[in-house]
């Protein structure tokens, strides 16, 4: 579509960002479950916005379980069955598909569909298969619009939401800013639905336990909620790059979140030390099994020395684990302080917890978790 004379020509090379969007559930059907045409045709719209700009986009989006069990004309409240959930997916996620084909369409813009399971994250040459499928299709001038696989996706092995989702294809795609767009203004002082006195946090420096607690639990309608928007921006920030929590419903949200307009939402500032794509998603994505806690002299010899976990550090273990599942890491007064993936189970834990190397039976690795295995969360 050619560019108006009041549309601003095209920025600076140095000057384009990549932008990862995430829309929620919440925010793209209706009460009913209907895709909501208005929605994502008004973010089409601001999608193509940044294009003409110069920034490539890619979008997150959610629904397709919302949409599936809509269209089936079931009625009544969505099944909890996960069997169930998978098969609904299937059919709502063409139909969410074509809703983000036809409104980029409309701007001159080509959708194309990704659908990622966790492994394509997990192992390091899927991983870079999927940053190249990322990366050809933004050259195409493609807006990539990305799913979990919710259809096949493995009950054990899964995002669990799409906000995590969105972080993780942010760093794949070495993202400058993610926009995760919900219901809110953004993240608030109180639970707007508890009290009137809750107001915008416009900008985040850290993400403490005190954050964690304002965030509370999961919405209604999606699976993700406040929580797991702020776990989606703990990953971005890890990552390098800024996030930002703010209203779908906002007039030109994204150029906004782009160009940093003030109370925009809420701005998560990004760290200056960076994890790597396998320890972000050992720190963010993967649910702890159990927990270590460890005496000081080996807390000091992870957080200072960069040392592996040794098991006659370990004081005691909690939860049921087998090697290579994630572990919490925490030091005697209960605090967690690291995560890590673990080399032995715990149904052994007798004959290891606060052994010796030289002590250990012969089957049992030195490490309880290795250096490269191992994440500091401090």
């Amino acid at each position: 579509m050619a560019r108006t004379a009041a549309e601003p020509a095209a920025l600076p090379e140095a000057e384009r960002r990549t932008v990862v969007v995430k829309i929620g559930s919440s925010s793209l059907t209706t009460e009913a479950g209907q895709v909501d045409g208005d929605v994502i045709g008004r973010l089409a719209g601001e999608i193509a916005g940044l294009r003409r700009a110069g920034h490539r986009v890619v979008v997150v989006t959610s629904g397709a379980i919302a949409v599936g069990w809509a269209s089936l004309g079931s009625g009544g409240s969505r099944p909890n069955d996960p069997g169930v959930l998978q098969a609904v997916s299937a059919v709502g996620q063409p139909r969410l598909m074509r809703s983000w084909q036809d409104s980029l369409a409309e701007h001159g813009l080509v959708a194309g569909q990704v659908l990622l399971a966790p492994l394509d994250f997990m192992h390091r040459q899927q991983y870079l298969h999927a940053r190249g499928t990322f990366d050809h299709l933004l050259e195409l001038g493609v807006v990539p619009v990305v799913n979990e696989n919710d259809a096949v996706a493995d009950e054990e092995i899964r995002f669990g939401d799409n906000d995590r989702l969105a972080a993780l294809v942010a760093h794949l795609v070495r993202a400058d800013l993610l926009v995760l767009l919900t219901d809110t203004p953004g993240l608030l002082t109180a639970d707007p639905r508890r009290s009137d006195q809750a107001s915008l946090i416009e900008e985040v420096v850290d993400i403490d336990h005190r954050l964690e607690e304002v965030a509370g639990g999961p919405g209604a309608v999606g699976s993700g909620g406040m929580a797991s928007k702020l776990a989606a921006a703990k990953i971005a920030i890890w990552s390098g790059f800024p996030a930002v929590i703010a209203d779908a419903t906002r007039p030109g949200v994204l150029g906004d979140a782009v160009d940093g307009v003030p109370g925009v939402g809420t701005v998560f500032r990004p760290r200056d030390v960076r994890l790597s794509a396998r320890k972000l998603w050992i720190a963010f994505a993967l649910g702890a099994r159990g927990r270590l806690v460890v005496d000081d002299g080996a807390r000091r010899a992870l957080v200072l020395g960069g040392r592996s976990l040794l098991a006659a550090g370990v004081v005691s273990t909690g939860g049921r684990f087998e090697p290579d599942d994630a572990v919490e890491i925490a030091a005697a007064d209960g605090a967690v302080f690291a995560k890590g993936l673990v080399r032995l189970r715990s149904d052994r834990a007798g004959e290891w917890v606060g052994r010796r190397t030289e002590d250990l039976p012969e089957d049992l690795a030195p490490e309880v978790v290795h250096r490269d295995d191992l994440v500091m969360l401090g």
